[in-house]
């Protein structure tokens, strides 16, 4: 099992980032560019949305402004793009994702990451990324999982010009509190931070000096 803290502290830019436990759902954004950085996680009536700090920096917000977490009958949807409307829309995660690809962002093709967290406990993860030209779909179905432990997903595996996709299976990690969490992330390239621990929610937004 991978202690997560120290990855986190060891890995510059994972980019987007979800992990997965018993009882707890983490999920941060990071930022290299100006656009990416600008931006700041809101409470929503069934979840958060992602928002310009500053409206007159914003660029293109195609990719960055989304609901990246909602709260749905059949549970709590996380993802790091707007195929968290997809999945809400349509009812299943699985047959959801079917229908959609990782991002359009050339040279890069982001993943497009997702969690599904379940009534009875359960939760499935996602990733949908670039493989020599084609759409690679994996997911993963975790009937539980023990006590501080957890399963983490993110669109990179570190810094690099194009960023090198995650790969792999999710990794089996240890579940600190987020506080920790916040403090491990990159200084220079985190941008903000969902935690939510048996029901309580709490975010963590750089710009706003949390």
């Amino acid at each position: 099992m991978i202690d997560f803290l120290e990855f986190l502290k060891n890995t510059s830019y994972p980019g987007r980032g979800i992990a997965v436990g018993k009882n707890r759902v983490y999920y941060f954004i990071m930022g290299r560019s100006e656009n990416s950085r600008n931006r700041i996680f809101e409470a929503t009536e069934d979840g958060i949305r992602t928002v310009a700090f500053d409206e007159s920096k914003m660029k293109d917000p195609s990719l960055i402004i989304y609901h990246p977490v909602r709260e749905t009958e059949k549970g709590l949807i996380v993802t790091n793009g707007n195929q968290t409307d997809t999945i809400r829309d349509m009812g299943c995660f699985r047959r959801a994702l079917m229908t959609r690809e990782y991002e359009p962002d050339e040279p890069n093709f982001t993943p497009r990451i997702s969690a599904m967290i379940h009534k009875d406990g359960g939760f499935e993860l996602s990733i949908l990324k670039r493989v020599q030209g084609r759409c690679l779909r994996a997911f993963y179905r975790y009937d539980d999982c023990d006590e501080d432990k957890g399963f983490f997903i993110s669109t990179y595996q570190g810094d690099g010009n194009p960023l090198p996709s995650f790969c792999g299976e999710p990794l089996e990690i240890t579940m600190p509190e987020p506080e920790e969490v916040w403090a491990a992330l990159n200084p220079d390239n985190k941008v903000s931070l969902y935690t939510n621990v048996n029901g309580t929610v709490k975010l963590f937004n750089k710009h706003l000096g949390d």
